[in-house]
């Protein structure tokens, strides 16, 4: 099973985009392979840009994207992950960053809990914080 990060799905429905390929092929590879999947907090992050909310998911499902539930397992990595993303923070000389993890943290921690490779045009924050994940880039080939 490969977890698609909210910008695979974003780029995969939007013909316009200049990844629209590489994550249509994504999708369209785990779909037939091992699997596709997304988080509620994919989910959220996805539905934001969504004129049509009520159906997103009935679409999803059509298509076989199944709809992972956040185990509570992923709370301790994530903070994790963070607190030390805010330890990084301090050490520039950036504006100060929000309190609460941002989603991706949640992403990342759910990937890393589950050993589930990741899909995700976004990679710089999850090599640096969740280096145990494997990451599927736009610019990376799938290791097996």
């Amino acid at each position: 099973m490969i977890l698609l990060d909210t910008n695979v799905l974003i780029y995969g429905f939007d013909p316009d985009s200049p990844l629209h390929s590489w994550a249509r092929g994504i999708i369209r590879s785990s779909l037939l392979g091992d699997g596709a999947a997304i988080t509620p907090v994919i989910l959220a992050e996805y539905l934001v840009g969504e004129e049509v909310r009520e159906t997103v998911i009935p679409r999803l499902s059509a298509l076989g994207i199944a709809l992972l539930d956040l185990p509570a397992l992923v709370a301790p990595r994530c903070a994790e992950a963070y607190a030390r993303y805010l330890e990084n923070r301090r050490d520039q000389a950036s504006p100060p960053a929000p309190k609460s993890p941002l989603p991706d943290f949640f992403i990342g921690a759910h990937a890393a809990v589950l050993s589930l490779p990741l899909a995700t045009a976004d990679a710089d924050r999850y090599q640096t914080y969740f280096p145990e994940i494997e990451l599927i880039t736009p610019d990376s080939t799938r290791r097996s």
